[in-house]
């Protein structure tokens, strides 16, 4: 045999039996929990908006301050969510389209400051469609909005990711498969979707939606289905979500975003119980 048909016959072995990776675990939490959650074995923190880089709730001088820190960081802050706040309606006939934007050039302007680039949209308070109001218009103005602020987000690098809330939270975009369509409306690069598998549980949508998100999810949060429990505490099953995520190719991060009892005490057994599915999974 030539060293020619060797050689690609090693590349094909190679990219036929490629492991591909597990995705990275990380958690939403306070800057002040870093060390807990890095001793636990996290890698990356979700900080919230109003915490970090909202103008209505951070001043200049302190997200100065709240920048110079995170370099000092033991992990860093990979992502930002709680987005909108719930008075700046995004549908219905309150909607301040100038007030978002002004809001949202800040918001951006400061994530790009603070070297984070992703922000997850779910502000389920400022999405839910007023009664009364047609809920075929409410898609429209969202999409059109959503738009309009992809594209200002694209100016700082900013990367967008629409999540799935459940109807207790909302009553717009209630699912994966909704949120999806909506991605695909927008159609904007930087405007892609984040799953949020607790949601999907409490609303009883199957994993096989996942399947269809290909290329278009880039980032999933989980945690049980009753109380928004740890991985974990209860024992549920993510398994069929995973093996989901695996067939698509899933290269997004993984965030545990729960109700903590005592964050110091559950935090390294979730990721453990997590990591253990996924090892499972991924094996």
């Amino acid at each position: 045999m030539s060293f020619d048909n060797l050689l690609r016959i090693i590349i094909l072995f190679l990219a036929v039996h490629t492991i591909q990776a597990q995705p990275e675990v990380g958690v939403v939490a306070n800057l002040s929990q870093q060390n807990i959650l890095s001793k636990a074995g996290y890698t990356f923190l979700v900080e919230g908006v109003p915490q970090l880089v909202s103008p209505r709730s951070v001043s200049d001088s302190a997200f100065q301050y709240k920048r110079s820190q995170l370099g000092k960081l033991t992990i860093p802050v990979y992502a930002l969510n709680i987005f909108i706040p719930g008075d700046l309606k995004l549908v219905g006939p309150d909607v301040d389209e100038q007030e978002i934007l002004k809001y949202t050039q800040k918001v951006f302007e400061r994530s790009r400051e603070a070297g984070i680039n992703l922000i997850i949209w779910g502000s389920g308070s400022a999405r839910r469609i007023p009664e009364g109001y047609s809920k075929e218009l409410a898609q429209k103005q969202f999409i059109d909005l959503a738009r309009n602020v992809a594209r200002q987000a694209n100016r700082f690098g900013v990367t967008l990711a629409l999540e799935n809330l459940n109807t207790t939270e909302t009553n717009f975009i209630t699912t994966v498969a909704e949120a999806l369509e909506i991605v695909k409306a927008v159609n904007q690069p930087n405007f892609r979707l984040c799953a949020d598998i607790y949601h999907m549980l409490k609303e009883k949508e199957p994993a096989a939606v996942l399947l269809d998100t290909r290329g278009y999810l880039v980032h999933c949060d989980i945690a049980e289905r009753e109380d928004r429990t740890p991985p974990g505490t209860r024992g549920d099953d993510f398994r069929e979500y995973f093996r989901a995520l695996k067939q698509i190719n899933y290269s997004g991060k993984l965030v545990v975003e729960c109700r903590w009892n005592n964050i110091t005490e559950q935090a390294a057994a979730a990721r453990i119980s997590l990591q253990q599915q996924l090892n499972e999974v991924w094996k």
